[in-house]
This record gives structure tokens, C-alpha cells and sequence, in this order.
């Protein structure tokens, strides 16, 4: 039923839209001639009319706003989707401007049709100055939300900070790419392919990381712990030339390695290296970076120590023991 109703204010067909602007055409020709207006009379008859309060309503007025809704919103319908399927086919646009664009194009189109609307059957427009004022309290009470969330969608829209295929990072840990800003929520798209519906208001009130803002470079960083006995210049040579051999490690910003600290156990050494896209992915060409430096320092000789602990036990007469130190490593 509510598919039915809606295929009927709003039609998909061009057969049936055609169908619609000739009954219109007809029923504004009707009108415009008097020969509607015996029925009319018949109609607006008290004996087909009730009052509620100072207003009168009959089966004329019932009928006619009826038939004025319909056809108002069978003609924003057509128009909104015309408007919707040309600025569609403009490719040089961005998804974001005409998604924006579409969204006011709709927005102006209904409400200069609920408009039209109302004055045709009658209506007094002044009054809905009241109707504005209660708006105004419900969006002040159970709406804020909702009006916070649309506000914001449409500020993002503009501003363009996100936009759909951007790799974004929220302070709650959620990580993924960017599917579709709606009025209400931004739809972002995992790794592991879930789908996260994120209220907008969120990404104007907290901390957003866009990986792909104006660039989709990203920079990836790797830990590694060498033994006070190795070569440590060797050691940083070998780390760099694992970077710049995997085929996305780009020359410019160039691999760079940093001492970092005198640990416990190890020198502890830091490699920062770019890639060209992030949106690829990050894990892979660590791993494959990791492995490769571990299979060089396998082969250079190059230790990564382990932490290693000496305990030593001892014995006293009193305890029955011996006074031998035992060390264990």
C-alpha cells in the first residue's frame, strides 16, 4: 500500500507522467471553462459539509484540495527527478557539490509545492506563522538532534572537508573510506567491510583524521631493536635499502632511519618511509618491509636481541643449603 501511494505521487513511468500533465492540462481546461461548476454546487451543498470550529468544510473543498496535492506533487515530482537526472550527467562536478546541489533543488521544489498547494485550496499562509513557532519548540526539544545532524551534513557538504572515497580516522578508533553523506548521517565503510553510520554531527564536533585531505601520501613507521655487539651503522644502511627496494615506497619524501633510544636490551632504531596511496593499504607494505629487513640482517650477521634475565639462588646453612650461586639466563 504505501509503495502503491507512492508510485502515485510520485510516478517512474514517462508514460504515466505523460498521462499526468494531459489530466492536469484537462482539469485546469475544465476549470478555466465553467464546466465544473455544477458540480460544484452539487458538492458544496451543506448537506455534504461539516464545521469544526469558524471553518467549513464540504466535499468540494475535500475533494478539490485532494486532487491539488496529487497533482502539485506528481509536478514536483517530475521536476525534481528531471533536475536530479541532468545533474547527474554533469561528470566534471564533484559528488559532494551535486549532491548538495540536489539536495536544495528537491528542498526548494516541495516546499514551493506545499506552497502552491495550500494557497490554491485556500488557505490562509499567514497562519502558518503559528505553525512556524511550534516548529521552532520542537526542534528546540525532541528535534535538536535531528536538526544538529541535518545542519551539519549540509556545512560538511559545503565546506568539503570530507568527501566520498576519503580515508578518514574518528577518535573513537573508527577507520575506513567515506560512502555517503546523507541529511542525517555519513555512511563509512570499514576494511572489514563493515558499514558505520556516523551521526554528522560528530565530525563537526570532534576530531577528525582525513588521511586523503589533500593528498592520498602516507607515511608508515617500523620499530626495530638491534644488539648493542652489531654494527649499527650497517644496520640503518640495511633498514634503508629495505624500504627503497619494496616497489611502493616512494622517492620523495626519501626513507629515513633515527636512533631513537639506549634500551634495556637493544639500540632501538625508527624507519619512516612513504607510499604513494594510502587508500591501499598500510599492513602490507610494513610486513613486507619487516621481512624483508629481517631476511638482510640474517644475512649481514645483524642480531635483534631478545630480553634476557639472570637469576641467581642462593643457599644459606640455616635453610640447609649450601653457599653455591647458581646463575640462570
Amino acid at each position: 500500500m504505501k509503495n502503491f501511494f507512492l508510485r502515485l505521487i510520485k510516478p517512474r513511468a514517462w508514460v504515466s507522467k505523460l498521462l499526468i500533465l494531459v489530466f492536469v492540462a484537462a482539469f485546469l481546461g475544465l476549470g478555466f471553462m465553467d464546466y465544473l461548476e455544477p458540480i460544484r454546487v452539487i458538492l458544496d451543498k451543506e448537506n455534504f459539509a461539516f464545521h469544526l470550529g469558524d471553518m467549513r468544510f464540504s466535499a468540494f473543498l475535500i475533494l478539490k484540495a485532494l486532487i491539488t496535492l496529487v497533482m502539485v506533487f506528481w509536478v514536483a515530482g517530475i521536476v525534481s527527478e528531471f533536475a536530479e537526472n541532468r545533474l547527474n550527467k554533469i561528470s566534471k562536478m564533484k559528488s559532494s557539490n551535486r549532491s548538495l546541489i540536489i539536495k536544495t533543488v528537491q528542498i526548494l521544489v516541495y516546499f514551493a509545492a506545499i506552497t502552491i498547494g495550500l494557497d490554491t485550496m485556500g488557505f490562509d499562509l499567514t497562519t502558518l506563522t503559528i505553525f512556524g513557532g511550534a516548529l521552532g519548540i520542537g526542534l528546540g526539544f525532541g528535534l535538536q538532534k535531528i536538526a544538529s545532524n541535518f545542519i551539519s551534513g549540509i556545512i560538511l557538504l559545503f565546506e568539503k572537508s570530507i568527501e566520498d572515497n576519503d580515508l578518514v580516522e574518528l577518535d573513537d578508533g573508527t577507520f575506513g573510506f567515506i560512502r555517503h553523506t546523507g541529511a542525517r548521517y555519513t555512511l563509512i565503510e570499514t576494511p572489514d567491510s563493515r558499514e558505520v553510520m556516523v551521526p554528522n554531527e560528530d565530525f563537526m564536533t570532534n576530531r577528525v583524521t582525513n588521511w586523503t585531505y589533500t593528498s592520498n601520501q602516507g607515511r608508515i613507521e617500523i620499530m626495530i631493536g638491534v644488539s648493542y655487539a652489531s654494527d649499527v651503522e650497517k644496520a640503518i644502511e640495511l633498514i634503508l635499502q629495505a624500504a627503497r627496494e619494496h616497489p611502493r615506497c616512494i622517492a620523495s619524501p626519501e626513507p629515513v632511519c633515527y636512533m631513537r633510544e639506549f634500551a634495556d636490551s637493544s639500540i632501538n632504531l625508527l624507519l619512516h618511509f612513504w607510499i604513494a596511496d594510502i587508500t591501499l593499504g598500510r599492513y602490507e607494505p610494513q610486513s613486507d618491509v619487516m621481512r624483508s629487513i629481517w631476511r638482510l640482517f640474517n644475512e649481514s650477521g645483524i642480531e635483534i636481541p631478545f630480553p634476557q634475565r639472570d637469576v641467581h639462588f642462593k643457599g644459606g646453612p640455616e635453610n640447609g643449603g649450601t653457599n653455591k650461586g647458581g646463575v640462570m639466563s
